[in-house]
């Protein structure tokens, strides 16, 4: 999962919001010892989510539909891409207008911006310049982001030209989001209600 999909499923604590984005930008098991509190949980949560995603059945068929040398990168190509497809879906998933969503986060990582993981600072000057977060929906900001990670890779790899890859199993792609996001999004509210002792109020319809 990508940046949209982890804050939609964060619930509405804002700290707990802030770490399921610091996930990609910390490492470690002693992330409660060394974050203490809801941020802690935030991370604890991106982790479960992602873990959750990397083990479901369907992703691993989505998976399976890319030919070398995409089938590599299949796991980062898809990580966008399903980004792309609940932002052409969004209202289904999510009450707040997509516009209103990413200001608001937006707004929680530039108020936090000090406290940011190196990663996390350069992926928050990306997004003030191109806004991303309210334009993963868009197939030019797509390519732009593939072209992107591909750069920031070690090694010689096809993940700029993965969007045209994608786009060949497009439809199949859809009906698995559309049959696995809602499982996760119930998924992810079990385990904030399980891990942080109440109910938190999921952003969805």
């Amino acid at each position: 999962m990508n940046h949209l999909a982890h804050l939609l499923t964060a619930g509405q604590d804002e700290q707990v919001r802030l770490g399921v984005l610091f996930g990609d930008h910390v490492r470690g098991g002693d992330v409660v010892t060394r974050y203490p509190g809801m941020l802690g949980m935030g991370i604890q949560l991106h982790r479960a989510v992602d873990s959750y995603t990397d083990q479901h059945p369907e992703l691993a068929v989505a998976r399976n539909l890319f030919e070398a040398p995409f089938r590599r990168y299949a796991g980062i190509l898809l990580d966008v891409y399903w980004d792309h497809l609940l932002s052409r879906e969004w209202a289904r998933y999510c009450q707040q207008p997509l516009l209103d969503f990413a200001d608001d986060a937006m707004a929680l990582l530039n108020a936090h911006f000090h406290q940011l993981p190196a990663g996390l600072q350069r992926f928050t000057r990306y997004a003030r310049v191109t806004r991303v977060l309210a334009r993963y929906g868009e197939t030019e900001m797509l390519a732009q982001v593939y072209a992107g990670i591909s750069q920031r890779l070690r090694h010689d790899n096809p993940v700029a030209d993965g969007l045209a890859e994608l786009q060949q199993h497009e439809q199949q792609l859809a009906a698995t989001f559309d049959s696995f996001f809602p499982q996760l999004l119930s998924y992810a509210q079990q385990w904030r209600e399980d891990s942080l002792g109440a109910a938190q109020p999921a952003q969805v319809s």
